[in-house]
């Protein structure tokens, strides 16, 4: 079969990009026929010709607004080309999405595009990608709403999985969920919630921190809350507080390259490698604009997700990049607002629970990115490295399967986690009340029989009654079992 748009394009003018996913290729089929691997394309709809702007203006059309091909694509677009199509289709959208593009990536004017007619369009198409209000340019009358900036932007589309979980409004089951608890049942559920999103973000990283550690990170995760805008300094205080370490503590973002590696030996245990120091400062500021202005923007879980992801993409620090990565994920959610003050979901526990989705999400853009690395092994732990790929491959990525993952960790950190484990404290309450007024038992034996009975589904285990015999009565173990029944 033949390939066509952006699979040509990679192809013809030797584009160093990420796989296209679903690449365009001319078929056997009548109309176009979207599949799982590719789009089936009737030879009438194909392009008419194997000209570069002839294959950018399909692909804009039938696969969507791929900014790490056209970035370099638009490059190789004639500009006495252009100017034939703009005469000629003056109010056609893909031309001037095409034309807009153009100027913006070759940094420079056409002559005259006065001609140019028609209602602004966006450059994304709003069914398809989740969008942002953004800039008109009006020589094109194109309005940019991607995610970002034509200089930093990711897409995230509309799939069935993002569309089903956005209409389950997390965010607001969570508000309510909370204002309908007693204010002992909220400060309970919360002490809980805090603690185990401290513990199960150092698990992430197969850490277990000290207790001292355990309260600094605790008290650094509510100032999620804070409003306080996000930047380079903030984001060193918070670095100081995660890792324990001094000589890892970071006085501002990296100078000097860093990695990510596996268990192998040598070049081969390298799994990732971030981009170079010069590209840190400009990155992050685009990745912050994520955290600070985009969750009042567009849903806040979606800009908790690319912020979240995007940072640890960069990985502006030499440590502490995976906690301070789910911190931004807290502060995204809690700066838009629709959390009440001092809330959190535990993301974290569900995400340690789910290791390999989540190392699947990060894989969606470290494996692809690690080919356009080239690494020597000079000796012990020193390795030399150089970047063979376009700055484009850090600055236009699909955020889209990491959104898909944070939609999903933040429903199951509210459903599973925090409300049944506010539902299994209530649980707890009415049992071991019941039973303090109905016997004479010591607090700490009662709590630990209340809490295993219950985890047990109201059984008390035979393990129990054998270690408790001669300290209580079978009774009580009958009663424990018959409240729980009535629950």
């Amino acid at each position: 079969m033949t390939s066509i748009g952006y699979q040509w394009l990679c192809k013809e003018l030797g584009l160093q990009v990420f796989p296209i996913a679903r690449p365009a290729v001319v078929g056997g089929v009548s109309r176009v026929t979207v599949t799982q691997e590719s789009i089936f394309i009737p030879s009438s709809v194909a392009p008419g010709d194997d000209s570069v702007i002839s294959h950018i203006l399909f692909a804009i059309k039938h696969e969507g607004v791929n900014l790490q091909v056209l970035s370099q694509a638009v490059k190789y677009v004639n500009e006495a080309d252009l100017c034939r199509f703009v005469e000629s289709s003056p109010s056609s959208r893909y031309v001037r999405l095409l034309g807009f593009l153009w100027e913006s990536f070759n940094q420079c004017f056409l002559d005259d595009v006065s001609m140019v007619s028609g209602p602004t369009v966006g450059l994304f198409d709003e069914k398809k990608y989740i969008t942002a209000p953004g800039p008109r340019n009006s020589r094109w009358k194109v309005r940019f709403n991607g995610l970002g900036t034509i200089d930093y932007c990711v897409v995230v589309e509309r799939t069935s999985l993002i569309t089903a979980l956005l209409e389950e409004s997390i965010l607001d089951k969570a508000y309510s969920f909370i204002a309908e608890l007693d204010k002992i049942s909220v400060e309970r559920a919360l002490s809980w919630a805090y603690l185990h999103e401290t513990e199960s973000s150092y698990a992430i990283e197969k850490e277990t921190p000290a207790y001292d550690k355990t309260e600094a990170f605790m008290a650094l995760l509510k100032q999620a809350h804070h409003p306080r805008k996000m930047d380079e300094g903030y984001l060193v205080e918070l670095q100081n507080v995660a890792v324990s370490n001094p000589f890892d503590q970071a006085g501002s973002y990296r100078h000097q390259q860093n990695w990510l590696r596996g268990p192998l030996r040598g070049v081969a245990g390298i799994t990732y490698i971030p981009p170079p120091p010069s590209m840190v400062d400009e990155l992050m500021s685009s990745v912050l604009a994520f955290a600070n202005e985009l969750p009042k923007v567009i849903d806040p879980i979606i800009s908790a997700c690319i912020a979240s992801f995007g940072f640890v993409f960069i990985h502006p620090f030499m440590d502490g990049n995976g906690r301070l990565s789910r911190f931004l994920f807290h502060y995204a959610l809690c700066q838009s607002g629709q959390l009440p003050d001092g809330m959190l979901l535990p993301v974290s526990i569900a995400m340690k629970r789910n290791e390999a989705e989540y190392l699947k999400a990060l894989q969606s853009f470290s494996v692809p990115m690690r080919q356009y690395w080239n690494v020597s092994w000079l000796h012990d732990e020193e390795y030399l490295f150089a970047f063979k790929g376009e700055e484009s491959l850090y600055r236009y990525w699909d955020a889209t399967p990491c959104v898909e993952f944070g939609l999903k960790m933040t429903q199951e950190s509210f459903e599973k986690d925090l409300r049944e484990e506010t539902v299994f404290l209530e649980k707890f309450d009415r049992v071991y009340r019941a039973v303090d007024e109905a016997f004479d038992v010591r607090g700490n034996e009662l709590t630990t029989l209340v809490l295993t009975t219950l985890q047990n589904n109201g059984k008390v285990s035979i393990r129990r009654r054998k270690k408790f015999q001669g300290k209580m009565s079978e009774q009580v173990f009958e009663f424990i079992e018959k409240v729980c029944e009535e629950l």
